[in-house]
């Protein structure tokens, strides 16, 4: 066994999601930390998975992806985003998201490089540019707004900088960046050999009208782009693990050569499943931000005068809680409260930044049954009154 002297990733430990997960179940909690719906999937899809491998889609898929299944995610991009996508040399499909992320960073990060993320960064970014020989750059999005300083990012930009990884709608802020904030991304890349990686796996997740800023909709920032999406956020099947990268031909190129060496081709059977659920329902995730955004109002509702903030969220299906008024900030010390006395997991944001800031807020996952979030929310109204009553 190596020792932790000879580690890639000597000070990586456990994520904070295996760790919540873990311990909801030990304490019987109701699991709102990690991000998974407690909800069945359509039947429909179930029935057209079973179909495929009866079929006998049960062998190596392409290592791009499944033609069937580009073709229909071309047409799907196509329809949100405009324009037209090449499914041969545009689309690639991927191990859900973190694969496709974790290939983008591999294909342009070297030894010596940097890449841009912003803090609180998916626990995913740091590790992969480390393990490319990079160095990661963490800008912190400072609470209570968690807005980008473009000034800032100018400033952190240099020659070794190859990368900038952006995420919207942002987990775990659940804020969306705004078509301003493409023009601010492209202007600090502009004439420089730097790559986006845009996260926007909750794409279609977002609230109160808003309309999603995708990178694939910029023509300054479609060039030089990895666009990672995921059908396990779009379909309620996080278990799915089928995600993929639109990104133009040459950059495709460069991703395809760690894809193919990385996980080489995704289960096949999955893939046919999702481009014929795909073909049966075209118009699937344009219902998300409606279903999501009842439940976001729900929640906040049934919180509503406990003592407890909640901001409205503004895309993912997450939604931030602030204790601040109940308590001293501290989101660690309030999730293991909110775990152990209200038998509620929830997820603190400080493990998502290099430097965190004292936060009063932790994150919710939204994506539960109704009858979850009502008790869930019971469960932490109680906790609210308890602590308003210590601090009385």
């Amino acid at each position: 066994m190596p020792t932790s002297s000879r580690s890639k990733l000597p000070d990586i430990g456990t994520t904070i999601f295996t760790i919540m997960s873990r311990r909801a179940r030990e304490l019987g909690a109701l699991n709102l930390g990690q991000g998974f719906p407690d909800y069945d999937i359509d039947p429909r899809l179930a029935e057209l998975t079973a179909e495929a491998m009866r079929q006998g889609h049960n062998q190596y898929a392409p290592m791009e992806g499944v033609p069937e299944l580009r073709e229909r995610i071309a047409r799907k991009v196509a329809m949100s985003y405009g324009g037209e996508f090449d499914p041969q040399s545009e689309i690639t499909v991927t191990l859900g998201a973190t694969e496709a992320i974790y290939s983008a960073v591999q294909a342009v990060v070297g030894p010596g490089d940097e890449a841009i993320a912003f803090d609180p960064a998916y626990d995913s970014y740091e590790p992969a540019v480390r393990l490319a020989g990079g160095r990661c750059i963490r800008l912190p999005l400072m609470p209570p707004d968690f807005r980008y300083d473009w000034d800032r990012v100018r400033r952190a930009v240099n020659s070794r900088t190859r990368l900038i990884l952006f995420n919207t709608p942002h987990n775990p802020a659940c804020t969306a960046a705004t078509p301003a904030d493409l023009d601010e991304l492209a202007a600090t890349i502009r004439g420089r050999d730097i790559a986006v990686l845009a996260d926007e796996v909750y794409e279609h997740v977002v609230f109160d009208g808003r309309a999603h800023a995708s990178v694939l909709s910029h023509p300054e920032l479609r060039s030089s782009s990895f666009a990672v999406y995921s059908f396990g956020k779009t379909l309620h099947a996080t278990g799915l693990r089928v995600g993929y990268c639109v990104a133009a031909p040459a950059v495709t190129s460069e991703l395809r050569k760690v894809h193919q060496f990385n996980t080489f081709s995704i289960a096949n059977p999955l893939q046919h499943a999702v481009a014929a659920y795909l073909t049966e329902r075209p118009q699937t995730g344009r219902e998300l931000s409606a279903f999501f955004q009842a439940k976001r109002d729900r929640l906040r509702g049934a919180l509503a005068g406990s003592g407890f903030v909640l901001p409205p969220a503004q895309g993912t299906y997450f939604q931030l809680l602030d204790f601040g008024g109940l308590m001293p900030p501290g989101d660690l010390q309030f999730a293991e409260r909110a775990l152990t006395e209200a038998r509620v997991a929830t997820i603190p944001l400080s493990p998502f930044y290099a430097q965190p800031p004292k936060l009063s807020v932790v994150r919710l996952c939204i994506a539960k049954r109704d009858d979850t979030l009502a008790e869930a929310a019971a469960r932490l109204a109680d906790l609210a009154a308890r602590l308003s009553r210590a601090g009385a």
